[in-house]
């Protein structure tokens, strides 16, 4: 049976998106299929940037240690970069250009000169070490990569095509961006004229078959993916206002942003929404719970987004009652499962909140389901209903077509926010999205009777460890490269905090050792630490074999987690 916040939900979204609504949606045709597009949405990336940032005007946008930026700042600076890239560095239409950096203002400024410049931003992982980040660069043949110290220092002795440009951080844009500028440039230059058809980002999964794939959009499935979450919050604002429980009018909302912006819960639902919703966005460079609890009272934080981690340390931390939280009333979670009894937890330590769970992937942009407020606490085990008015959600056999309701199948989503393909890999592309536009998660679940999916399991070779994919055949090909290694096999052990952490069984060849310390080091010099396995066991024979020779990793993990969950 419905909830009360079903019911309403169902009666606000009705109102925004019926005819001359605001968010009013009219068909597009993709896949054969009429799928819904909201009509009033910005064509391209550049144009909603610069109605909003006209729109909020003054209002703080970014703020980033020190610095304190309004969207008229951050629009301004862009539009420099955005020339700089144009007249200076003589950037085409559609030319990909690698960002690889932490978190900051010089990010958000970067990313928006790219895109208004007429490039693709490509988001490189941060985490990544040098092969990594030569690969993806490679891989979608980056013309430029726009790097911080720590990254470019990493590519050093890493072969790859593209030209570095050097990122500052906390400094004004005309010093961390000079890489950007000093060949002229700037205000006055003419920028490209874009479409919704044109090459927006690539963003970077890590999937079942090992290095990571460049996942590619238009600037009308990002802006379409963002305006559908802009949809959602307007919903629950419009209820939480009826209820008498909205915030104070002419406030600002504010969001404390702790998850990566190159990853896609970061730009989508965090950075990009905000321009529409006029939020503020405060950023920390490194999680850290005290400076968290601080950040929120100093700038009356509204909303707070992180891996469930995250907002379990504070809702946990012995010297919580010390900071004022109570203008925070959202503590959302993307990326990985919540364990369900966090969501008991953080309510009654923060009875002024609610927890929220969001489920999205790279592939379609971040939209797919959402679960909130009370209807989380009922259901925690859910990540929710399908996102509206975009999102349609089926479950579905390895034929393509949908189970019965109740039944457990592949998660599939199809919208008009997903992205296009894989980078220069048509046969992922066509294993990823079915004839009809639907793409495979590769997660497993069921819908019950109220449409709230339940996830049950992953189809794919993967774990999620507190947000971040690692492909198990990555890690183990990266394991196999040491001299001594016979064989190897990687699965994903549970944590409480991180949801799931990796790690390896592996046996060493005859008269050669490899002790753990040994691969750990080794390990470090490939792939990035949030990869590399928190406990190996080394074996002295070799490894379980299904009937099809592959290696018995369900019976491993069984194994290896009881002895996990025991130490």
């Amino acid at each position: 049976m419905k909830t009360e916040l079903d019911l309403a939900m169902d009666g606000a979204f009705g109102a925004l998106t019926a005819d001359g609504a605001m968010f009013h949606t009219v068909p597009i045709e993709r896949f054969g299929q009429q799928l819904p597009m909201i009509a009033a949405a910005p064509p391209h990336l550049p144009a909603y940037f610069a109605y909003f940032c006209a729109t909020q005007g003054e209002k703080t946008f970014i703020v980033d240690g020190e610095t304190r930026l309004s969207f008229a700042d951050v629009y301004k600076a862009a539009r420099h970069v955005a020339g700089g890239l144009v007249e200076g560095l003589k950037l085409q239409k559609g030319e990909r250009v690698g960002i690889a950096a932490r978190n900051s203002a010089n990010w958000v400024i970067a990313y928006m000169g790219v895109l208004m410049a007429g490039g693709c931003a490509t988001l490189l992982n941060g985490w990544w070490q040098g092969e990594e980040l030569a690969h993806g660069i490679d891989l979608v043949k980056c013309r430029f990569v726009i790097a911080d110290a720590g990254r470019a220092a990493r590519l050093q002795g890493h072969a790859h095509g593209a030209q570095i440009l050097l990122m500052g951080h906390d400094c004004p844009y005309e010093e961390g961006l000079a890489t950007l500028l000093a060949n002229g440039g700037g205000m006055e230059t003419i920028l490209p004229e874009l479409t919704g058809d044109d090459l927006a980002t690539v963003l970077f999964t890590s999937g079942s078959t090992g290095s990571a794939k460049g996942a590619y959009s238009d600037h009308r499935g990002v802006v379409q993916g963002t305006m559908n979450y802009v949809v959602q919050s307007v919903a629950m604002l419009s209820i939480l206002t009826a209820r008498g429980e909205g915030p104070a009018e002419g406030s600002q909302p504010v969001t404390l942003v702790n998850v990566p912006l190159f990853h896609v819960t970061g730009e989508v639902p965090v950075f990009l929404q905000s321009f529409a919703l006029g939020r503020k966005l405060v950023l920390m460079p490194k999680w850290d719970a005290v400076e968290a609890m601080k950040l929120i009272e100093r700038e009356k934080v509204t909303y707070f987004v992180g891996v469930p981690l995250m907002s379990f340390e504070i809702a946990t931390h012995p010297d919580r009652d010390r900071y004022d939280l109570s203008t925070c009333v959202s503590f959302a979670a993307g990326g990985a499962p919540r364990p369900v009894e966090h969501v008991d937890r953080i309510r009654k330590a923060l009875p002024h909140a609610y927890p929220l769970l969001g489920y999205g992937l790279t592939e379609t942009n971040g939209v797919g389901c959402g679960n909130l407020n009370e209807n989380y606490l009922a259901k925690p085990g859910s990540t929710g209903t399908a996102s509206r008015p975009l999102v349609d959600l089926a479950i579905l056999d390895d034929d393509g077509k949908p189970v019965p309701q109740g039944q457990i199948g592949e998660v599939s989503i199809r919208s008009i926010c997903n992205f296009l393909g894989y980078w220069d890999n048509e046969k992922a592309t066509r294993e990823a999205i079915t004839p009809d536009g639907y793409f495979r998660t590769g997660d497993l679940g069921y819908l019950d009777p109220e449409g709230y999916l339940f996830i049950v399991d992953r189809k794919k070779d993967i774990i999620i460890r507190g947000g971040e994919n690692i492909s198990c055949i990555e890690v183990e090909s990266a394991i196999y490269a040491h001299p001594c290694i016979a064989e190897a096999s990687v699965f994903g052990l549970p944590d409480e905090k991180l949801g799931e952490v990796p790690a390896a069984v592996y046996l060493a060849k005859e008269d050669c050792s490899a002790t753990e310390e040994e691969l750990r080091e080794f390990l470090k010099q490939h792939i990035a630490p949030f990869k590399i396995p928190v406990r190996f066991w080394e074996v002295h024979e070799a490894l379980p074999r299904l009937g099809t020779e592959k290696v018995d990793k369900r019976s491993l993990r069984e194994s290896y987690t009881k002895l996990w969950l025991s130490s």
